[in-house]
């Protein structure tokens, strides 16, 4: 699979796409829900023929699905050459993998969180309900996002446990650079960091070791750009990690089971499964699998899909900038470099709810967050559609009272 093939209209991806339908509709979610290729159907079915054929053992089969699951992240994180994923556990959400990871800090010793004002309702809405309990939340501002790696730094001390911080904001889709500096000052004081790639994730191309954040916890998951649909998120838990979660489900101990003779403390296994769950339903691995297997079929490594990212973006931008729109109505921040712009194209506009339902009366599917309207191309859209699509965003300005 070329670039220059999915530049083309119709775009050479998009029959894989059939039951969403993405040569029919201008689905510009891709920052929020991207559709599914057809073999995730596939996937799904064969989960439910598998729990009918053989009940109860149904599980290896499962497991099999989730250790293909966890290759995958893998391989996303910058490990695709690893002998295996231990370093990785699947959960249901991200929220759900950042409780446990919380509970495992020593938060009465170290009362301290720092993050920053632009991260995910995941992270955001559980410090502050941790801040109603007494914990010191300091959230650093992500704007200017060139400065954001220093300044969150600068806020860690020997008092925090753990600093938590997006490597591509959700809002705006700014690029956090220089990651490393965060990872060093935490190391020096002793705290852990916690990265979110949800929104870097097969869009934007993240090597924790390359980015000398080998010591890092992450989590991200299959929602957006994977293309997984729900139920597909992961906690990487750096080598060696000792931590115990308070928060910890019966699949915590299975690698303990067969170990020596039980303490007096509760169990665990070992690095990941310290932060395993319990009981799941396997639907959303049989589909992940499949499309993840999809994606290394076509050739659509993470390199690549950035390299159709970042020409879509770009296509975006022009196209609207050549439209010379009423900045009052809507307007781009030009300041902004778009080789530091992740998945999705941020416009500013006071009237973002009403953009989007004009925008989809015309079929054209976009996201919006308080004054800031988000195109989210895909890699199954072709130019023509983009430009459609900007075409359908100058008729709803046109239409948009001047005050």
């Amino acid at each position: 699979m070329t670039p220059e093939a999915l530049y083309e209209h119709p775009n050479a991806l998009a029959p894989h796409y059939s039951r969403f339908r993405v040569g029919e509709r201008l689905l510009l979610t891709g920052h929020s829900h991207q559709a599914w290729p057809d073999c995730g159907f596939d996937g799904q079915r064969r989960a439910w023929w598998d729990a009918a054929e053989l009940v109860d053992r149904k599980w290896d089969e499962a497991f099999a699905r989730a250790e293909r699951v966890r290759r995958g992240f893998a391989r996303l994180l910058g490990s695709p050459d690893a002998p295996d994923t231990g370093d990785v556990t699947l959960g249901s959400n991200t929220h759900e993998l950042v409780v446990r990871f919380l509970s495992a800090l020593d938060l009465r010793e170290r009362p301290r969180l720092v993050t920053t004002d632009g991260e995910f309702h995941s992270i955001r809405r559980q410090l502050d309900r941790l801040a109603e309990c007494g914990i010191e939340i300091v959230r650093v501002a992500a704007r200017p996002s060139e400065t954001l790696s220093e300044r969150l730094a600068d806020a860690v001390d020997d008092r925090t446990a753990a600093a938590l911080v997006s490597c591509v904001l959700f809002k705006d889709a700014r690029i956090v650079r220089r990651l490393r500096v965060v990872a060093d000052r935490c190391d020096r004081v002793g705290a852990h960091l916690l990265i979110d790639t949800y929104h870097a994730l097969n869009v934007v191309p993240f090597d924790l070791a390359a980015e000398g954040l080998g010591a890092a916890f992450a989590v991200g998951g299959g929602y957006k750009y994977c293309q997984l649909g729900e139920g597909n998120c992961f906690l990487r838990v750096p080598p060696g990690c000792d931590l115990r979660p308070v928060v910890t489900g019966w699949f915590a101990e299975f690698s303990a089971l067969e170990g020596p003779t039980r303490s007096e403390l509760v169990p665990y296994g070992s690095g990941p499964d310290r932060f395993a769950g319990s009981t799941y339903d396997p639907t959303s691995h049989y589909r992940a699998a499949e499309v993840f297997a999809f994606f290394e079929r076509e050739g659509l490594s993470a390199e690549l899909l950035r390299e159709v990212s970042a020409h879509q973006i770009e296509r975006l931008a022009n196209t609207f900038d050549e439209a010379d729109l009423p900045e009052e109505r809507i307007r781009r921040d030009r300041s902004v470099e778009l080789e530091d712009v992740g998945g999705f194209l941020a416009l500013e506009t006071p009237y973002a709810e009403a953009f989007q339902r004009a925008l989809a009366a015309r079929r054209v599917w976009t996201d919006h967050r308080d004054e800031t309207l988000r195109l989210g191309p895909a890699p199954y859209l072709s130019d023509r559609q983009l430009e459609d699509a900007i075409a359908a965003i100058v008729e709803v300005a046109s239409e948009i009272p001047a005050t």
